[in-house]
């Protein structure tokens, strides 16, 4: 589930940017006593996201919304079917509406793309991951709604975790110094922090196993039969995830080696928002 501390900051920046200094169009026409009650139609098929989030909108901005679901988050929607309806002061349903839309929008569209991954892995090994290739501030929903398609939610950000990509291991001067300076740093700070490691090649791979201290090797841009090799060296001594290249046509090669994770950014960026509705009930 979504941090209720997290989300709430997030509602209460997105408000603010939208609001501003005042819902113009509701103030000079509706009352501010008025109430009223709207549903939530679905107009595009997929899978459900957002529901828990829609709920907290309403009452952040009205703690006497009623709420009423029909749905809920990640069951399969059809073009008619209503997730929703709610009660609220009529203010609250028009500042509050394109907020809920496109979170919920975008969050459907993600974690219908991730159920078609994870339904191809179904009955493999294999588990997927998500990436941080995310909207900026928009994060906290975008893995949310992989993890409500049956994705894994990767680190967070850069807190949470420690991975020793291409870059950093070029600035270190190489896998072995970036593992041992990496080291020596949790130990001083008293972090207890998985170490992942990309490698671009089975030498990579190798230098990675020699140095020790790796709980995740990461294969980058490995065909399948690559990964294959791979996994032949690392013999289960640690994770492994595949990464780089892979898209819903070639993820069950990948997911027949045995890796235990395929991480692909693409159920997230390459994901497109589903059509939704909130309209007044008379």
């Amino acid at each position: 589930m979504v941090n209720e501390t997290a989300l709430k900051e997030l509602i209460r920046l997105a408000l603010a940017e939208d609001i501003g200094n005042g819902d113009h169009s509701t103030m000079a026409c509706i009352p501010p006593t008025a109430k009223g009650k709207a549903r939530l139609k679905i107009k595009e098929g997929g899978l459900l996201a957002g529901m828990q989030v829609a709920e907290t909108i309403f009452r952040y901005m009205d703690m006497f919304t009623v709420f009423t679901p029909f749905k809920k988050d990640g069951d399969v929607m059809q073009p008619g079917d209503t997730a929703f309806e709610v009660e609220a002061a009529v203010h609250t349903l028009l500042m509050t509406e394109r907020l809920v839309l496109n979170c919920m929008q975008r969050m459907s569209g993600i974690a219908t793309l991730t159920r078609q991954y994870v339904d191809k892995l179904q009955g493999y090994h294999t588990r997927l991951l998500d990436t941080r290739k995310t909207t900026p501030n928009f994060r906290l929903l975008e893995k949310e709604a992989v993890r409500i398609g049956g994705g894994v939610n990767h680190r967070m950000g850069l807190y949470d975790m420690v991975m020793l990509k291409d870059n950093h291991i070029d600035f270190a001067g190489g896998i072995t110094q970036a593992v041992q300076k990496t080291i020596a740093y949790l130990q001083q700070r008293k972090l207890d922090l998985k170490i992942e490691v990309e490698t671009r090649n089975l030498d990579d791979v190798r230098e990675a196993l020699a140095v020790g201290g790796v709980d995740r090797i990461m294969l980058d841009n490995f065909r399948p039969e690559q990964i294959a090799a791979a996994l032949e060296l690392i013999k289960g001594s640690c994770e492994t995830e595949a990464s780089g290249g892979i898209t819903l046509d070639n993820l069950v090669d990948y997911a027949k080696t045995g890796v235990d994770f395929i991480s692909a950014g693409a159920v997230i960026h390459h994901a497109v928002s589903l059509d939704l509705s909130l309209k007044a009930v008379e």
